[in-house]
């Protein structure tokens, strides 16, 4: 069984707070509603502006695997639990306990699949705090100066340059760029609404074909405004 035929999550699978997750995005094209549903956006968009989903991005890691078999055993692969919204990836079976040099340790922090070329633990600040770390924001696979810690699986364990605090950034196809209006801009800001309304600055647009449109928190950006996954906030013109 391969990782698309699961039921999608966002990295947040675990907090069980909405509904993503329930029905899959619809790849092939656009309804009839969702057609209607873009006029109304266009409509919108130069009162409110650009609106975009948003994923709640919770503790994650990526290993390599060599690193996968050291923690769970020769011949080991990611089991997948639940497609993620962004194409290709998946949330694993597999989780592990990640520690810092206060010897504290946060349980339970889920890997992503599939495996990638490098490894690296995306936390929350409060996370690095209680870990006793103070990792760089980076985008995901820049470890430049990443804190060491110490990732620990059933099999075995091992220490590595490999944590970071993951950039707000925006996922785009070229084409979404193109239709909002968002030509030769590195990153934008993004207000939300509501009673602890925030405007986040400083959000970078990741571009690429093969994704969908969706905005990426840390849980200390979504707590502190109230954000749950799927919901709606506006890119300012």
């Amino acid at each position: 069984m391969t990782a698309q035929s699961f039921k999608p999550s966002s990295e947040c699978a675990d907090c069980k707070l909405c509904t993503l997750g329930q029905e899959a995005p619809d790849k092939a094209g656009l309804s009839h509603i969702d057609q209607v549903v873009q006029e109304v956006v266009r409509r919108v968009r130069d009162h409110q502006g650009i609106p975009i989903r948003v994923g709640v991005s919770a503790r994650h890691c990526h290993v390599d695997p060599q690193t996968l078999e050291i923690l769970f055993g020769p011949g080991a692969e990611l089991t997948p639990y639940r497609e993620l919204y962004q194409p290709g990836a998946f949330a694993a079976d597999e989780y592990i306990s990640v520690v810092g040099p206060r010897l504290r340790a946060i349980e339970r922090v889920r890997i992503l699949g599939p495996c990638r070329a490098y490894n690296q633990v995306e936390l929350a600040r409060t996370d690095a705090i209680f870990l006793g770390i103070d990792p760089p924001m980076r985008d995901s696979g820049d470890l430049k100066d990443a804190q060491r810690v110490t990732f620990i699986g059933p099999k075995g364990s091992v220490t590595v340059n490999a944590a970071i605090r993951a950039a707000r950034h925006i996922h785009l196809r070229p084409s979404d760029v193109t239709e909002l209006g968002l030509e030769g801009r590195e990153s934008v800001r993004v207000s939300v609404g509501g009673e602890k309304g925030v405007i986040f600055q400083n959000v970078r647009l990741k571009i690429d074909t093969s994704y969908l449109p969706e905005l990426h928190l840390d849980t200390d950006d979504a707590n502190a405004a109230d954000i749950i996954c799927g919901r709606t906030v506006y890119i300012e013109k």
